[in-house]
């Protein structure tokens, strides 16, 4: 996982696009590209341009430092709210050369949604990354969310297991991984949901793209899972959920609880099982401010089975259940071990709000403080030995649907920045 310090380009991205007619890439009849009038374009008024070349200046800790022009188009329907987004980018990093991506990020309703990225770089790096969800809204029976991954990532960092793991074990290492994903949940009502995930995934762990950093296998050659695996993971979830919106929440909360297992008997290449459960608190003091809050927990009585590459991971700027929890403190996976707890909240405040290019953007500052910690065995304290974290977020909000964010984070190792879309939680 990339480590992105992009200053406020992310904003822009999603608050400075020019107005384009409402195209979906899946319907042919639209693909004609927007007319445009050259007579009106000045060079001095971004709103006259076609699209606004944002520009990427990027600073990684993991992988780098990155320079590129990313131009973004944002398209719009007749109430000027975002339909989709297409943002391709041209790039070069100081130790993975030149590269690319192509993005595109479609909103036809609050209610479905989805996604196309892939790029990659002159050294290693590969990434294919297609999502698709509907049923968002639990207004139907049924919901349904489908994806399909590949990347190989050569900036990827491990530092030993457990909560106490060194800064000086630092290693470099590459995973290559496929996946897909298939999540089917029946809507009881509006808030309660019982679903069924199955996700097969292929594993391998390789030589990473930086030199300057030990490779993996030199510090930790016996560690399980070095030579990767595979896993089909089944998950049950029930969750509840009484949230206002899927994508910007204001008031509401989300409680969920999971289990899952992986078995050899069924082609993983090992056998675990994990169980856990999140909440979430939305709370809105006035049209300003929201109050948001985050607890997280998961247990894995796998003793020494686990690979760490399916070991709970903690840090970074995503709370992906069951895969990656937040701590914007410190990069992604920084703190990996069988079990993890940790708690975040934040300020959300909307310090800015103005009729953008055609739609209705809002600037929000977020202060925030967080901890967390992992474990090995079951029966540790989950509020002892935390890894405090606080910091700063900047969001540009393109309601109703789009969130582009940088938030900045201090802990026990300095400072971490982080850029990109959706809230962390």
């Amino acid at each position: 996982m990339r480590r992105l310090v992009a200053s406020i380009a992310l904003i822009g991205l999603l608050l400075a696009g020019a107005n384009a007619h409402a195209f979906q890439l899946m319907d042919p009849s639209t693909w004609s590209w927007p007319q445009y009038d050259w007579h009106s374009f000045s060079a001095t008024d971004p709103g006259s341009w076609p699209f606004i070349p944002v520009p990427e200046v990027a600073t990684d800790p993991n992988g780098g430092v990155t320079y590129g022009v990313l131009p973004v188009w944002l398209f719009t329907d007749s109430h000027d709210e975002i339909t989709s987004i297409f943002a391709p980018d041209i790039n070069s990093n100081s130790t993975l050369g030149p590269g690319g991506n192509f993005r595109y990020l479609a909103y036809p309703s609050a209610d479905t949604q989805w996604y196309v990225t892939a790029g990659g770089q002159e050294t290693i790096a590969r990434k294919v990354d297609l999502d698709y969800q509907t049923g968002r809204e639990h207004k139907h029976w049924w919901s349904f969310e489908g994806r399909f991954y590949f990347e190989r990532d050569p900036t990827e960092r491990f530092y030993g297991l457990g909560n106490h793991s060194a800064q000086g074990n630092q290693t470099n290492y590459t995973t290559e991984q496929l996946y897909a994903e298939a999540i089917l949940g029946w809507n009881i009502n509006e808030q309660l949901q019982i679903s069924l995930m199955e996700r097969p995934r292929y594993v391998r762990i390789q030589p990473g793209g930086f030199t300057s950093v030990p490779d993996i296998t030199a510090l930790f050659p016996t560690q399980k899972g070095i030579n990767g695996g595979t896993e089909i993971l089944s998950q049950a979830m029930i969750q509840y959920d009484t949230r206002d919106s899927v994508d910007i929440p204001r008031s509401g909360g989300l409680g969920r609880l999971y289990y899952g297992i992986a078995d050899r008997r069924f082609m993983s290449s090992v056998s675990y099982n994990r169980f856990g459960g999140e909440l979430r608190r939305y709370l809105t003091v006035n049209n300003r401010i929201t109050f948001a809050g985050h607890i997280f927990a998961e247990y894995q009585p796998a003793g020494n089975e686990m690979p760490f590459w399916s070991a709970a991971r903690l840090g970074g700027q995503e709370s992906l259940l069951t895969d990656q929890e937040t701590l914007r403190g410190y990069g992604a996976g920084r703190f990996i071990d069988n079990n993890l707890f940790v708690m975040n909240v934040e300020m959300r405040t909307r310090v800015w709000e103005k009729k953008v290019f055609g739609t209705h953007g809002i600037l929000e500052l977020a202060p925030f403080a967080e901890a967390g910690r992992v474990a090995h065995n079951m029966g540790y304290s989950p509020l002892d030995n935390l890894h405090p974290v606080g910091g700063i977020a900047f969001r540009g909000i393109a309601e109703p649907f789009v969130v582009g964010f940088v938030d900045i984070g201090w802990g026990g190792e300095g400072a971490a920045v982080f850029s990109g879309i959706n809230y962390p939680f």
